[in-house]
């Protein structure tokens, strides 16, 4: 388990599919920017035990053991992309900044990589100013990245560099 002051990240067990299942199908979850997965259990499962060791899913819990959210990594070439997501009745309280704060020290800290990467939704100023406080700077946009609610959306690009990083701000 990676913890931070706030939230805790703790790996996806199979224990935790039910809960990502009602997740991953819920409009509300994702909120208007992100594509609407709609997967089975059964898909979740198939999907995590076809994750190579590069890549994981974690839940974001509040300390009380309240989970509240995901992030996740999988490689790009040499370098590893987040996503994340977050209930709708968390947002805005710094959890999301918190946990992908904890992501990228955990990635900078245990993998050699020089660069972490993100996706946002050009209008996704909630998920840009995310990434801005854990220090990605972004890198231009991505047109026509995403098909969302029966349209080619744009992404911004975001990424922090090793050297930008420097040091972890929340895992010692």
């Amino acid at each position: 388990m990676l913890e931070g002051k706030n939230v805790n990240l703790r790996v996806a067990e199979k224990e935790d599919f039910s809960l990502a299942s009602e997740w991953v199908n819920n409009l509300e979850f994702w909120g208007e920017y992100q594509f609407i997965p709609q997967q089975s259990r059964g898909d979740l499962e198939k999907m995590y035990s076809n994750m190579g060791p590069e890549e994981k899913t974690f839940l974001v819990e509040k300390k009380d053991g309240s989970r509240i959210g995901t992030i996740g990594h999988r490689p790009v070439g040499k370098a590893q992309e987040i996503g994340y997501g977050m209930l709708s009745s968390e947002r805005g309280k710094g959890y999301c900044s918190e946990a992908v704060k904890i992501m990228v020290d955990f990635l900078f800290l245990s993998k050699d990589i020089v660069r972490i990467q993100a996706h946002t939704d050009t209008e996704n100023v909630a998920s840009q100013r995310v990434l801005e406080k854990a220090g990605f700077k972004k890198e231009g946009v991505v047109r026509k990245q995403s098909f969302v609610r029966g349209e080619w959306r744009d992404n911004c690009l975001y990424s922090i560099l090793r050297e930008e990083w420097k040091e972890p701000r929340i895992l010692t």
